[in-house]
């Protein structure tokens, strides 16, 4: 049985290990002690795990779930991928860009970055492009638990076209792959998955998260990537392509790409 798991919004300034010792009590966090004992009402006996959110697993068994006391029994942690997946997400109304990348977390995505497009309806200016990002880090934050992951998607600032297409150039520079996702493009799907796989093989032997390439996704807003958008973007050495006949939603184009490339990379066995 997968159980369930809670990140810890402060990461220990020590190992985790260290930080919390097998046989241990230590305090829990109340945001845990809320979820694990009020909503999910977790019993004397049963297990939980808390995450730093980069990789780290620390099995917990309650001792006593009125006093919200429990003990780690074990600590481990989920290897790095040796190639990641991001998502470079445009603002879009009704929630949807917030639906992209909460299902684009239960699905694998590593990395996630916010993109105003230049037909993105919703604006972040000022204080609410703070407000926004903090928004997405709980999505990010809470998919993380509801998929019982122990990485946490990186959450890159706040990007416009402009400065998006000066990213990319660098990002494909060091190695990474950034695929545009545009109805009007002539190169298929099947391409960018071999593209993929060539790209997982080479980067294998990736020891670090550090080291490893990222695979963008970029997808537009309701009205999609514009033309002009689209040719910064290939001139800085993205590709487009288009997925299948039919027009996706903000909300679902990210998440299909990410699981076929999932599968592409050997995510999926």
């Amino acid at each position: 049985m997968t159980l369930p798991v809670f990140v810890l919004h402060d990461s220990p300034a020590m190992p985790v290990d260290a930080a919390f010792p097998v046989g241990s009590h230590p305090q829990l966090p109340e945001s845990v002690q809320r979820h694990a004992f009020k909503s999910m009402r977790l019993a004397e006996g049963d297990e939980f795990q808390l995450t730093d959110g980069r990789g780290a697993r620390i099995t917990m068994r309650v001792d006593d779930a009125d006093a919200m006391l429990a003990h780690v029994t074990a600590v481990a942690a989920d290897s790095a991928p040796a190639v990641r997946l991001g998502l470079i997400q445009a603002l879009a109304k009704g929630g949807r860009d917030e639906q992209a990348i909460e299902t684009s977390t239960e699905i694998g995505v590593d990395a996630v970055m916010p993109w105003q497009a230049n037909r993105s309806i919703v604006q972040w200016k000022g204080s609410k492009a703070d407000k926004a990002l903090a928004k997405w880090r709980g999505v990010l934050v809470a998919a993380t638990e509801q998929s019982r992951r122990a990485w946490v998607p990186d959450l890159e600032p706040l990007h416009t076209t402009r400065q998006l297409a000066e990213w990319i150039a660098d990002a494909t520079r060091r190695g990474d792959m950034v695929v545009v996702l545009h109805q009007d493009a002539t190169d298929t799907w099947a391409g960018v998955e071999r593209a993929a796989a060539s790209l997982a093989t080479q980067a294998s032997g990736a020891a670090q998260a550090g080291d490893a390439p990222t695979i963008w996704v970029v997808v537009g807003p309701e009205g999609g990537v514009g033309e002009e958008e689209v040719a910064q973007f290939t001139a800085a050495g993205a590709c487009s392509c288009v997925i299948g006949r039919t027009i996706l939603r903000a909300s679902t184009a990210g998440p299909v790409a990410l699981a076929l490339l999932s599968r592409a990379i050997g995510r999926y066995e």
